[in-house]
């Protein structure tokens, strides 16, 4: 058989996840001789060996390669001459030329490491920080590429004589994991109290144990920062949390043991469970059970309940010794970002724990937990941070070196190479300056990590965003501002590889509109280059701007005064007016008569607002979209028997659509002074929302001749609304894109502006 030699050269996540010891294995099987080492760009072969044993090596290259790991391209090169190599070996790490290899996503602790774990004969029995070539943190612990030890924090801690030993065996699950230690060598656990001092070195996880027992809050240091953890059934420690945290409402994340833990409290299905324990451990929301057991306080109000199973060895060895779940939340006051150092923790959250379960390796990079649910059997990301990023979209276009810098709540950024898009962890909303501070450490350290000099910055037009201040104040830089809608259409267009134009529903809370008013409520015509505004909302003034997102009772005052003038205060079905003074009143009614500090505004998250706040169910909200989200549960229990709607209009005013709500407004009144069930009135306000965009879809169908719909915003985060939108729109034969590799949020935006830069910079429009 002709024998030959050849370099190959394998991209995409094959650092740090057992690759070089599974090509090791590989090489042996199909008697191939060689090396192999990791370098800048990701792994690199040198094999010889019989032609057709190579062919196949290739073909296992590509379909049996680890879990954790995603070849992203492989390319082989002949060589003219044999090396004379007498057996396959793994070489040292090369740390010439640029790095490009792609950085592993943190994941839970595997199976075998666990079963090592509870075994009184291992010799890592009961270790917190077990870990191998399978599992364990990567991106957390991550200071440089490649992924080798003296790169991350697990630098501080060299390994025993059999850490060691394993670390170089090739045939062992531990060969070159970078975290790999054990009692000996490794980070140790202690837990301390709300000062910093020590309570219990030894058996520090069993002592914090019995503090949650006892009503406690305990501060956990995780993968990528403080958990605040209490018992998820003890109303009294979790409404003391609520109290500490300055959490009013917002429902807290629930750790349990396993899913058959999980299913004596919420509905899990089969795809559900498998989310739950895949290896990125995400928060995924569940139904909640009537007969459940979970503290009211938990999620109050709420049919769903934020679920995540244990996800570091850490975790497990807390569940041996509780029998409840726990209420696992980020470590912070409410609006801050998660502690992730130690010292800041115990300054932040001296007040609201009680004692503080911490261990001594570094983390390098804050990362919350993800959040996630299931839609048509497939994720559908509410946030996207720990598990997933910064693993790369994958695009069908040339991106370049482009940085995106997103919008100012629940941001995320997007740095762009080559045919990559890494869009961010969560880092949060950028109103306070340590969020600011996190949202420029993590750029740079992203560009440090994929080694990307952006040539070109993409911003929000809002000229108030501290992220496009921080893009605008970028020296020396093409830049190109995206309208915020704009960018969220064509997000999801480029999770689907559209090209051409499609129809885009985009529906938020606030956006900033190119007149400059708040848009929110927005029918477009979509290109990634370019957009055209084919409809709206109508415009209603927005009483105290900012304010008003905060009180939906204002948004309902700007759409009846936008109704009624002068007369809004004496329409029958105002109740919720009742509790306002004649002062406060009086002043507002002046302002909006003379558009002072009322923005106009089309948005449709205010349309909620406004129609939550006139049925009673919020006056004013403890966090964003609680109004929407509480009225989204009241509909729920109405059931889907009939198709009851409002009556709307839709205007033509000068070639854009204006969709007139005030039949919808007076329609919600009439059915308020009748005594009708507040949750028909919920469902019913739902099913005229989805019929305005079919209606409007219908319409704009016929203008353009465009059959391709994509949904985005976060009001589509409404699974009532999105689910009942997705059916009447394929009922209309369109076709529907929705996302689901990143948000329909404000954390999908990024990537929609990355694109939307690359695009006009193709065209020659920057």
């Amino acid at each position: 058989m002709p024998r030959g030699r050849w370099l190959v050269s394998v991209k995409g996540i094959v650092q740090g996840v057992g690759f070089r010891p599974f090509v090791y294995h590989l090489a042996q099987k199909y008697g191939l001789m060689g090396l192999v080492i990791n370098n800048p760009d990701g792994v690199e072969i040198d094999i010889e060996g019989e032609e057709a044993s190579f062919n196949k090596f290739i073909t296992g290259l590509r379909e049996e390669a680890p879990p954790l790991a995603n070849v992203e391209d492989i390319r082989t090169e002949r060589q003219t001459d044999l090396a004379g190599h007498s057996d396959f070996s793994i070489g040292l790490t090369e740390r010439t030329g640029v790095a490009d290899a792609l950085v592993s996503i943190d994941v839970a602790v595997c199976p075998d490491c666990l079963r090592e774990m509870f075994d009184p004969g291992d010799r890592r029995y009961r270790y917190p920080f077990i870990n191998c070539t399978n599992c364990g943190p990567r991106f957390t612990i991550i200071k440089d590429v490649p992924y080798d030890r003296e790169y991350t924090t697990m630098k501080e801690f060299p390994m025993c004589e059999d850490c060691f030993r394993e670390y170089h065996d090739p045939a062992n699950r531990r060969f070159h994991a970078q975290p790999n230690a054990c009692h000996i060598c490794g980070p140790n656990v202690a837990l301390r109290d709300s000062s910093g001092g020590l309570i219990d070195e030894t058996d520090a996880i069993r002592t914090a144990a019995r503090q949650l027992a006892e009503k406690n809050i305990l501060a956990v240091k995780g993968l990528g920062g403080y958990h605040l953890a209490c018992n998820a059934t003890d109303n009294d420690a979790v409404s003391t949390l609520r109290m500490r945290k300055v959490r009013a409402d917002k429902p807290f994340a629930v750790m349990v043991r396993d899913v058959e833990q999980a299913r004596e409290y919420c509905h899990v299905g089969e795809e559900a469970a498998r989310v739950l324990q895949s290896p990125a451990r995400p928060i995924v929301l569940l139904r909640k059970k009537d007969e459940g057991k979970l503290a009211e306080q938990a999620a109050p109000g709420n049919a769903y309940a934020g679920i995540i199973l244990p996800y570091t060895p850490l975790h497990y060895l807390l569940f041996e010794y509780i029998d409840f779940p726990l209420v696992m939340t980020s470590g912070n006051l409410s609006d801050e970002p998660i502690a992730y150092e130690d010292a800041d923790a115990l300054m932040r959250l001296g007040e609201i724990a009680d004692y503080f379960l911490v261990h001594n390796r570094e983390i390098c990079h804050r990362c919350d937990d993800s959040v996630t649910r299931l839609y048509r059997g497939r994720e559908y990301l509410i946030r996207r941070s720990r598990g997933y990023a910064p693993a790369p979209v994958r695009m069908s276009m040339e991106l370049g070196r482009i940085l995106a810098v997103g919008g100012e709540q629940k941001n995320t950024f997007c740095l762009t190479k080559d045919r990559y898009a890494f869009v961010s962890h969560h880092i949060g909303d950028l109103e306070n300056l340590e969020t600011l501070q996190a949202f420029e450490r993590e750029i740079e350290m992203y560009q440090k990590l994929f080694h990307v000099e952006p040539d070109l910055v993409a911003y929000d037009y809002h000229p108030e965003y501290l992220s496009t201040k921080y893009a605008m104040d970028l020296p020396g830089i093409p830049k190109t501002g995206v309208q915020h809608h704009h960018a969220h259409i064509a997000g999801c267009m480029a999770e689907h590889g559209l090209n051409g134009s499609v129809l885009g529903v985009a529906f938020d809370g606030t956006g900033f509109g190119i007149d400059g008013s708040v848009w929110g409520g927005e029918f477009l015509y979509v290109s990634l280059a370019g957009f055209k505004r084919i409809g709206h909302l109508k415009y209603v003034p927005m009483p105290g701007g900012a304010r008003a997102i905060r009180e939906p009772w204002r948004m309902a005052a700007g759409y009846l005064y936008s109704q009624y003038g002068s007369g809004w205060r004496k329409v029958q079905g105002t109740r919720f007016l009742a509790a306002k003074n004649d002062m406060l009143l009086d002043a507002l009614e002046e302002a909006m008569a003379k558009w002072i500090n009322c923005p106009p505004t089309s948005s449709m998250g205010r349309l909620f607002d406004a129609v939550a706040a006139l049925m009673g169910i919020r006056d004013s909200v403890n966090y964003e979209g609680q109004a929407a989200i509480e009225m989204e549960q009241a509909a729920i229990t109405a059931g889907r028997v009939v198709d009851i709607k409002y009556n709307y209009a839709i205007y033509d005013r000068d070639g854009i659509l204006e969709v007139d709500t005030d039949a919808i407004i007076s329609g919600v009144l009439d059915d308020l002074q009748q005594g009708e069930a507040r949750n028909v009135i919920a469902y019913k306000f739902h099913n005229t929302v989805k019929n305005i965009i079919t209606a409007v879809c219908i319409r704009t169908r016929e203008m353009f001749g465009e059959n391709r719909v994509c949904l985005s915003g976060g009001v589509f985060q409404n699974m009532l609304l999105l689910d009942m939108v997705h059916r009447d729109l394929e009922h209309h034969k369109f076709q529907v894109y929705v996302h689901r590799l990143v948000p329909a949020n404000d954390g999908g935006i990024s990537l929609g502006q990355a694109v939307i830069a690359a695009e006009r910079r193709k065209q020659g429009c920057v």
